[in-house]
């Protein structure tokens, strides 16, 4: 078949559909309908663009993310950075809010005339010692375990590490608490 006989083919069938619709009568449009159908067909298209640009800003921010997780993975991971050591006990407190938190000394025998010596890390404060980041006291222990109620309150969003100093005649060791504040 030639080009040409195929447009008289499309002619033909063009020509009988019509005929057929001729037999099925159209409503004419109401007054105004080309011109709402206009507007709805650009304010579908304006909506779809607007979806368009809020998925895209969507996902640059996914990829933004992921980016910066991936660069701060690297750069946390690398050795001069320190680690939080996950064997030093943690405690977390609300800025401004006194907590008191207990720690436990365990002695074999009674101690008479030791010194407990508190140092607190900056931003974190001992109820009644107000702006004292180490405090010193000698106290005597009992055979078994001694409770010391630390109340502590958190002035700054830093946080660090509190050490509390057990000694007793050449003996001593240290304790570590580790204070994070959200």
């Amino acid at each position: 078949m030639k080009n040409n006989d195929i447009d008289i083919i499309a002619d033909k069938q063009d020509q009988e559909i019509q005929a057929l619709l001729k037999d099925y009568p159209m409503p004419e449009a109401p007054a105004g309908f080309f011109d709402q159908a206009l507007v709805r067909a650009t304010h579908e298209g304006s909506r779809r663009q607007r979806n368009r640009w809020l998925v895209a800003g969507f996902g640059s921010a996914i990829a933004a993310g992921l980016a910066l997780w991936l660069v701060g993975g690297f750069f946390l991971t690398t050795p001069d950075l320190p680690a939080v050591n996950p064997e030093i006990p943690g405690i977390t407190m609300t800025l401004e809010e006194p907590r008191t938190f207990n720690l436990v000394f365990a002695s074999a025998e009674p101690l008479d005339g030791a010194t407990l010596t508190v140092v607190l890390p900056e931003g974190i404060e001992m109820s009644g010692f107000p702006g004292q980041r180490e405090v010193s006291w000698q106290t005597s222990l009992v055979s078994g375990k001694n409770l010391l109620p630390l109340k502590l309150i958190a002035t700054s969003p830093v946080g660090g590490e509190v050490y509390a100093t057990l000694r007793h005649d050449d003996r001593g060791r240290t304790f570590r608490l580790r204070v994070d504040v959200s």
